[in-house]
Formats: C-alpha cells, structure tokens, sequence
C-alpha cells in the first residue's frame, strides 16, 4: 500500500461509495472499484490513487520532443511517466504503460524528493516534464513534485490529452509553466470512437490554458482515415485561431500503425498538405516524426529561417533571452 496515496478531487457518497471528480469521466465507485483510468481506487469509502510514485520511465530528454518547440529551444528537460490513463485510445504510443496488462518489471518507486534531486543533478536542466503515460492520472505525485520544482527555481512541463476537470486544471495551472495538448480530432464522434472521451472538455481545457498566460503547444496526430477529413480540420484550425491566437504553435504529427489501430502511417504528401492549408491561418506550424523543413522556425513577420532542427540537434540564430527576429527586429511568439 505504499505507492496508494489519498486522492484530491472526490466526493463522498452514501454505502461508502465515491464520485471521483478529477476528469470529466467523473467515475462513480463502490468500495473496491476502480476508475477508468485504472489507477483510482475507493477503498472503504475513499479514493485513492494507487500510482503515486511508481515511475516506469525518468529520462533527459530535449524539449523538442514534447514537442515543445518555442518554450526554451534547444534545452533539455528531466521526464517522467507513470502508469495509467483515463483515455482509450486505440492508436496509443504508450499503450504498455497506458493501459498494463501484466506487472511491469522495470518500474521503480521514487517519491517527489527523490525525483526533484535527480532533476537538480542533470547539469543545464530546464526542470521537469510530467509525460509519456497522461499526468492527469498521477495529478497527486505531479502536484507534489512541481511544487518542489519550482521551490528550486526550475520549470514543469506538461504534456498532456487535456481531459481534466476545469477545477482540476485551475488548481493545477500555478504549478504548471508549459503545456502540449493533444487534440486528437476535432469532432465528438471521433472522440468517442477512438478514445471513449469526448471533444469539449480538451477544448475547455485549452481555453483555460491560454488564458492562465501559461506556455501552450498543440499537438495533432494526422490518422488516416479516422480524423484527416480537411474540412474538419480546418474548422479546427479555424477554431485556434479564433479561440486561442493564431501564434500558438501547431505540431501535425505523422502516425505509425500501434496499439489496437493497423492503418498505414500518414503519407507524406498528406502531412505537407494539412501543413500548407494550416499554415495559411496560423503563424506556427510544424511538421512532427517526419523528414521535413517544417521542422524549422521561420519568422512569421519576414520569413527568415530562425531555428532550424536536425533530428533533436538545435540551431537558434535568436540571442538568448530574447524574441527578436534578428533579421526584420519584430517579436517571435517564444521563450528562449
């Protein structure tokens, strides 16, 4: 029971039974029940979250890979992941982790102490990233661990699906410097069929986002088949720009067939397309696990080539600490 931890977000009900109020899953347990997520437990009438301090991957890694390409380029990031997830998305990358069907032997159980003490021996490290399986479901061991973060003065990093309960997320947001959220389609019949969720509260959690002031990335993995209709995805590129800012950066990621879903990876030809129908809209667009120029940094004002990426290597003609485009002299949306 030492990796069990009491919840935050759940309500009392009557037999002993508990509604957890973290995601908008909102699951109701009796004693013994587990959620969704298959991490939160009610044990005789409170909920507990049974993955705190079970870590089953702690690497240095660049922030480009979060991808985070605009919060700090060219800087590296300690992660870390846990078990569990409150979506089922049948394309998972993690689904190992994600979803455990058997004991994983290479887990380790490390507290927040521990964790932030091997974030201050990495030499330059930015902070931490709360990654690999969802945070949301390991909200206890991530709120402590960032809260200690920033008493050392680094920064936390979270890469999410943004299927959190607002009160959730508004607790969260001061711990928080930087987000990626998946949007993972952008229509509820999507949502429900390939990932037993719903669309608005991602969109809600975005909006809260942006308007906190915090860091925010988008992420869009382009599936053939299942949410590449253009004209949804245009209506979702319609929506960033009217409901965020046209300068929040989009990351259109290639997908490789995993998991549950055997599709062909995204042809090339359709990422370079969603990426020219995108970038006509938004001010910064990428192009993600894919060979591509529009894995660079251009200024939007003058197109000058401002950070140019090779693999996870990084070239950033920006003088530190500032935004300035040093060709035109205009700010670029980015913290460097």
């Amino acid at each position: 029971m030492d990796n069990f931890h009491q919840a935050d977000f759940f309500e009392p009900l009557k037999d002993l039974g508990v509604r957890c109020r973290l995601c908008p899953h909102f699951c109701l347990l009796n004693v013994g029940q587990t959620g969704i997520c298959g991490v939160r437990k009610n044990i005789n009438g409170i909920l507990y979250a049974s993955n705190y301090g079970i870590v089953s991957a702690l690497h240095l890694d660049p922030i480009e890979k979060k991808p985070l390409y605009h919060f700090y380029p060219g800087r590296e990031i300690l992660s870390v992941g846990t078990i569990g997830c409150n979506l089922f998305c049948n394309f998972c990358q993690n689904w190992e982790i994600a979803h455990p069907q058997n004991d994983l032997f290479f887990i380790k159980k490390m507290n927040p102490d521990k964790i932030v003490a091997k974030a201050l021996a990495q030499k330059n490290n930015l902070g931490m990233a709360y990654t690999y399986n969802e945070p949301v479901v390991f909200y206890e061991f991530m709120m402590e661990t960032a809260q200690l973060v920033h008493q050392c003065g680094l920064m936390n990093v979270m890469v999410s699906n943004g299927f959190i309960s607002p009160l959730a997320m508004e607790k969260l947001l001061p711990s928080i410097d930087a987000f990626n959220i998946d949007l993972k389609g952008f229509t509820n019949e999507f949502y429900k069929k390939y990932t037993k969720s719903e669309l608005q509260p991602v969109l809600d959690s975005l909006k809260l986002i942006f308007a906190s002031g915090k860091w925010l990335e988008i992420t869009f993995l382009l599936i053939p088949g299942a949410n590449d209709d253009i004209n949804d995805f245009m209506r979702m590129i319609d929506w960033i720009a009217e409901q965020l800012s046209i300068d929040v950066p989009l990351h259109i990621s290639r997908y490789f067939p995993n998991y549950k879903l055997n599709t062909h990876k995204t042809p090339g030809e359709q990422l370079e397309m969603f990426y020219q129908k995108a970038a006509k809209s938004l001010s910064y667009v990428y192009i993600g696990n894919y060979a591509s120029i529009a894995r660079n940094t251009f200024c939007p004002h003058c197109g000058a080539e401002l950070i140019t990426r090779n693999a996870h290597s990084v070239l950033n003609r920006l003088k530190a600490g500032t935004n300035i485009c040093p060709d035109c002299k205009k700010i670029v949306y980015l913290v460097n």
